[in-house]
């Protein structure tokens, strides 16, 4: 008699079970070898064979082994759910089996433990018991050693029945994705290392991602194809300040997206702003991009819902490949969309673990088992929400600009693996994915279901576009490498699968050429020089810059310093300036700075307002910022720069005390002193923050005591104007001693 529960615990098992309909599909078992079973763990021990052998796949052999059929949906989720919980365990499980009915008209109770061991080896294993096996067995028994219990559970999964009861792949999903290209449509230039050389390449650009797509879709052998935008497909270039998202539209419609998630930027021109952007992805009668953000509940009779919730975003698209289903279900980042961006007050985002798990479980209630969710939260947040819950397969995401894959030997940093494989909250396989940022890689992941619409196996390739030119820059002038250098180059990218030689698309330059002509003009006009590189970088020693490493920017980052410099001298009046450093986009590279580099460096349509604060409200607004960070979920573009103010910063610390030994200098003196939190000083602050965006609820709590000023200058022309006239068309990194972070001790672990 098993033992180790109590007969409650048991009983209770066995009627929920029941009442779930443990038992519904049947389906034939395959047949058997002819040696005597063997442990696949060479143990006797049930929890050393739970170490061994996943769940979920132990639990899918027990049903074949018991009831000779396949495990149903709902029974299969209730054992795994409660032995993840710790409520029960795949022990529990086994003795639960062993009494329902059909075992027990199969086996019964009353034979012997000879009778009991022919009858397995005969039903479970479709031979006679041999000899050695039985006599085997039959002394565990005897002697109490082990219970029938631990018998059937070893015979389960020995790997003759492993062998014998394979759970195979039945459907298989090539899945295109990219996100966050943030307007950024035209191709762009990156240093690589290749090989012993390092080449200046053209890479990325939307034609590129487009024949990109076209080439694997075409070349797939899966049983579907999905072509996936994970969010933020606007704002951040010249072509959005002055297109306002028609060019990206017109450009991803030469995809033809079959979902297309929202992300956080979609809302910075607000709701209205978002739908008018719709209305052109929309309006090709030959695409049917469906447009999902289940946590995005926009008020009927606002723009994104004039008649009723669901004209713009749906919560989720089924797409059907033959006689299969597969979901795809959006999630936007909550509280950063809010406090970020700028979407109407009226519309909802709703927590994004709860509702994903909403969307899973209805869906499934539907008979769908195969669930992607596509996010606009981060690698970071994809990783945690997988383990929090319960039939996910696939999280194909973006927000944090994550590269994944191995691309060290090319000279670039990445966060993690393509894909990240990691589990459900019940043990079962789910698989991440990202595409880095700007047009510049397109993801291929490909995953296999099995019978259950379980991840079965995924692999793919992030694919970084590249053009078929290689500029040497190591002399006086730049030249394309030749000869024995560019064979040897050009061995390099054929040996390396995460690079894709890729022609841009001919339709989508057309649609392109239609728009760049003004933007080039712009782009193209010289309004000073970067004497070196000005990195970008939101916390210091972040990686995100692209030109530098994560060790060269102990600080913070050198353009958002200088970014609130240029701030805080434009508005004349300020005493300070304070600067989000989510604002600020871009490295700055040593050489020619254009209006287009200015305004794809600060691409938000913002202002400079000047308030008039306390000391005490100045460092109480810096708290909010690093608050909004660690304690409120928020983005790291909260975190402040400010101009002739300094600090020690700590994420080790409490709220409220994290930014201290705070240091005052006046304009045009060279003293640093103690701040007096008791003066009163005029800040100057971007529009953005100024209403309470990225957490600062202290400066928003100013401009409504009405103790605030809208310059109305335009914080890019801000910036072209202190290039031009105060810097006299020179950039560089304002000195060690003025940056705002003195000192910086990140958050523990």
């Amino acid at each position: 008699m098993h033992e180790s529960r109590s007969a409650r615990l048991r009983r209770a098992i066995i009627a929920v079970a029941a009442c779930l309909g443990v038992a519904t599909m049947v389906a034939p078992v395959a047949a058997s070898a002819t040696e005597p079973p063997t442990l696949t763990n060479e143990t006797t021990s049930f929890a050393a064979l739970a170490e061994s052998t996943p769940v979920a796949d132990a639990m899918k052999r027990l049903y074949i082994t018991v009831f000779d059929r396949e495990a149903d949906a709902v029974g299969l989720k209730y054992w795994l759910e409660q032995i993840a919980s710790g409520a029960a365990t795949y022990e529990d499980a086994v003795w639960a089996f062993q009494q329902s009915t059909e075992w027990q008209n199969t086996y019964g109770g009353t034979v012997d433990d000879g009778a009991f061991l022919d009858l397995l080896y005969q039903n479970v294993l479709d031979r006679a018991a041999d000899d050695v096996g039985k006599s085997y067995w039959l002394e565990l028994l005897s002697s109490g050693e082990l219970s029938r219990t631990e018998v059937l559970a070893f015979f389960s999964e020995s790997n003759e029945q492993i062998a014998r009861t394979p759970i195979e792949a039945e459907f298989s999903l090539d899945i295109l994705h990219i996100n966050d290209h943030h307007s950024h449509v035209e191709e762009d230039d990156l240093d690589l290392q290749l090989g012993e050389l390092e080449a200046e390449v053209t890479v990325g650009g939307f034609p590129r991602v487009v024949t990109a797509i076209d080439e694997l879709s075409a070349a797939s052998t899966a049983d579907g194809v999905a072509k996936i935008h994970a969010g933020d497909a606007i704002t951040g270039t010249l072509f959005y300040s002055l297109f306002k998202g028609e060019v990206d539209a017109a450009l991803m419609n030469e995809v033809c997206f079959d979902v297309f998630a929202l992300g956080n930027h979609e809302f910075d021109d607000s709701d209205a702003g978002l739908a008018n952007f719709l209305d052109d992805l929309n309006a090709d009668p030959d695409c049917d991009t469906v447009t999902v953000a289940a946590n995005v509940v926009p008020e009927v009779g606002t723009p994104l819902a004039p008649n009723a919730a669901g004209d713009y975003i749906q919560p989720y698209s089924i797409e059907t490949y033959g006689d299969e289903q597969v979901a795809f279900v959006g999630i936007d980042i909550a509280q950063k969309t809010q406090v970020s961006s700028s979407p109407l007050d009226s519309t909802q985002f709703l927590d994004e673990v709860a509702t994903a798990q909403a969307q899973i479980d209805e869906l499934t209630g539907m008979g769908i088992d195969k669930i992607v969710l596509v996010t606009h939260q981060g690698y970071g947040n994809d990783q945690a929400m997988a383990s929090m819950l319960s039939g996910v397969d696939v999280i194909v995401g973006g927000d944090s600009h994550s590269l994944l894959g191995d691309f060290s030997a090319l000279g670039l940093n990445s966060q993690g693996e393509y894909p990240t494989r990691t589990v459900d909250k019940t043990g079962l396989p789910v698989c991440i994915v990202q595409a880095w940022e700007y047009a510049l890689v397109v993801g291929e992941l490909s995953v296999s279901f099995d019978s259950y619409g379980h991840v079965d196996s995924c692999d793919g390739t992030p694919h970084l576009l590249i053009g078929d030119t290689f500029i040497d820059e190591r002399g006086e002038s730049d030249v394309p490498y030749a000869g024995a250098e560019l064979a040897s180059i050009l061995e390099v990218v054929a040996s390396t699968d995460e690079l894709r030689s890729t022609a841009p698309d001919a339709d989508a330059t057309t649609v392109l050429s239609g728009f760049d002509g003004q933007v080039a003009v712009l782009n193209e006009t010289v309004i000073g020089t970067a004497s070196e590189a000005l990195c970008v970088g939101r916390i210091p020693n972040d990686g995100r810059s692209g030109i530098c490493s994560d060790t060269e920017t102990p600080q913070g980052g050198d353009i958002q310093q200088l970014v609130t410099y240029a701030f805080a001298d434009r508005a004349f009046d300020a005493d300070i300036a304070l600067q989000n450093s989510g604002g600020v986009r871009i490295d700055i590279p040593a050489g020619d700075v254009t209006i287009g580099d200015a305004y794809t460096l600060l691409p938000f349509a913002n202002t400079i307002v000047n308030l008039e604060m306390t000391g005490a409200e100045v460092k109480q607004a810096l708290e909010d910022g690093v608050a909004n960070i660690l304690d409120n979920g928020g983005s790291s573009g909260a975190y402040p720069y400010a101009a002739y103010l300094r600090w020690d910063m700590d994420f080790t610390a409490a709220a409220g005390e994290r930014v201290t030994n705070l240091e005052y200098r006046a304009k045009g003196t060279d003293t640093w002193v103690a701040f007096d939190l008791t003066a009163t000083y005029t800040v100057a602050s971007n529009s953005f923050m100024a209403n309470g965006g990225d957490g600062y609820e202290t400066l928003a709590a100013v401009v409504a005591d009405g103790r605030s000023v809208d310059t109305f200058i335009d914080y890019a022309q801000g910036f072209i104007d202190y290039l031009e006239q105060d810097l006299e068309g020179t950039l560089s990194k304002v000195p060690a001693s003025d940056y705002s972070t003195k000192s910086f001790t990140p958050a523990a672990g």
